[in-house]
């Protein structure tokens, strides 16, 4: 009963703004994705890279990497609550079983990306490539989803 009036209520804000859960989903996402170029695009300047291309100084750009991951994650809490515990692990086609592989990864790869941020007893190379793993699954997974939502169902909210 707790668990159908919490899906009612989610389905109800969801649909307050959007057609449906679905499209909830996928502009959400998409939300993530472009908080993604952003925390790239940071993190690669606060590692000494683009920063013609990224002019921003520290500790400026410290906060806008950290503040876009907050977000990023933030926006994907409703995401994944729907993929969890409403729609759950599928395999009904190649795009869908690649899909709920590549969500089972997503905040596990966060988790070891922020254990790598406050732990200094590394190579200075893992949390680039930390950082590019969670924007690669990050992507993959809006690619097998949104992307794909739009290009085949409905371009729209």
């Amino acid at each position: 009963m707790f668990f159908a009036s919490v899906t009612s209520t989610y389905t109800d804000i969801a649909t307050s703004v959007f057609s449906s859960t679905i499209a909830s989903k996928a502009w959400l996402a998409t939300a993530a994705i472009a908080l993604a170029v952003v925390q790239v695009s940071t993190g690669a300047r606060i590692f000494g890279k683009l920063e013609r291309l990224v002019p921003i100084q520290r500790p400026y750009v410290n906060r806008i990497h950290r503040w876009s991951g907050r977000l990023a994650i933030l926006v994907t809490l409703p995401v994944a609550f729907h993929c969890i515990f409403i729609l759950g692990f599928q395999t009904t086609s190649a795009r869908v079983l690649a899909h709920s592989i590549l969500g089972s990864f997503v905040y596990g790869v966060f988790t070891v990306k922020v254990f790598f941020v406050h732990d200094r007893a590394h190579p200075r190379w893992v949390l680039p490539v930390v950082g590019g793993t969670m924007a690669a699954v990050l992507t993959s997974l809006w690619a097998t989803s949104a992307l794909w939502y739009f290009t085949n169902v409905r371009f729209g909210f």
